[in-house]
């Protein structure tokens, strides 16, 4: 199938099936890529002008006045992971239609600048053709150095899916931007440019959390993980309620 044509039949099939959530109505349609059916607890969320969509694979909340996603969350299973490797990506971004106009960044808003189009949750991990190519919805995308994107992220993307391919069960994932202060922005929707990134990695059959942090800046360097505290120290966002692991 060409692929202008697949991004005209997911865009329609995403707006037929799945309507953007209202935050009042959070994921109640993908709660099965939270850990417990529960998402992320947020103080103040509103202040966020949030949205929550629904993907066939993963779930994002998204952020009218960031423009980017605040977070987005999968369930990584063995059986995905082989056979997004068979499947071959689109690379055609759109933009998200289920969002406002004013809410959403454009592809336009990229064109031009110094950044990447970043994923949050990678096409490599998506295990079929309808949902690797939802991964390049604007929704789940962010500016990202060009060098960090290819290099440091990638890294942490690709030991992530070694990890899930080595657990006894399904792993949960979270991946997100952090913004500090006022952040620089680009394009005429001026989607902010966050200063760090985070993922978030959560294993169920051992009850341990870790996140993996990094400077969005081409000379960024994988470091160590830090603990779940001190993610959640450095977000203000609990995305695993109730867990009580290290």
């Amino acid at each position: 199938m060409h692929y202008f044509t697949r991004i005209l039949l997911l865009t329609a099939s995403l707006l037929a099936a799945t309507p953007a959530l209202s935050a009042g109505r959070d994921f109640e349609q993908c709660r099965q890529f939270f850990p417990n059916g529960t998402p992320p607890v947020i103080l103040h969320q509103e202040e966020l002008k949030p949205r929550a969509l629904c993907f066939s694979g993963f779930a994002v909340l998204h952020s009218g006045k960031s423009h980017t996603p605040v977070y987005v969350a999968e369930r990584l299973t063995k059986q995905a992971l082989l056979a997004s490797q068979d499947i071959p990506r689109s690379n055609l971004f759109f933009e998200e239609a289920r969002l406002p106009q004013a809410e959403r960044s454009q592809l336009d808003d990229y064109r031009g600048s110094e950044f990447d189009r970043g994923h949050m949750v990678p096409a490599g991990d998506m295990g079929t053709l309808e949902s690797k190519d939802q991964s390049f919805s604007l929704a789940n995308t962010i500016p990202q150095n060009p060098e960090n994107n290819r290099n440091a992220w990638r890294k942490i993307e690709a030991d992530t899916r070694k990890y899930a391919m080595r657990a006894s069960g399904d792993v949960y994932v979270i991946t997100g931007p952090v913004f500090d202060g006022i952040p620089p922005a680009i394009g005429a929707n001026r989607v902010w440019v966050p200063q760090h990134l985070f993922k978030l990695v959560y294993d169920p059959s051992k009850n341990k959390a870790w996140a993996h942090w990094l400077e969005n800046t081409d000379q960024a360097r994988v470091g160590k993980p830090i603990s779940y505290a001190e993610l959640v120290r450095r977000t203000g966002i609990e995305f695993l309620p109730g867990y009580n692991g290290d």
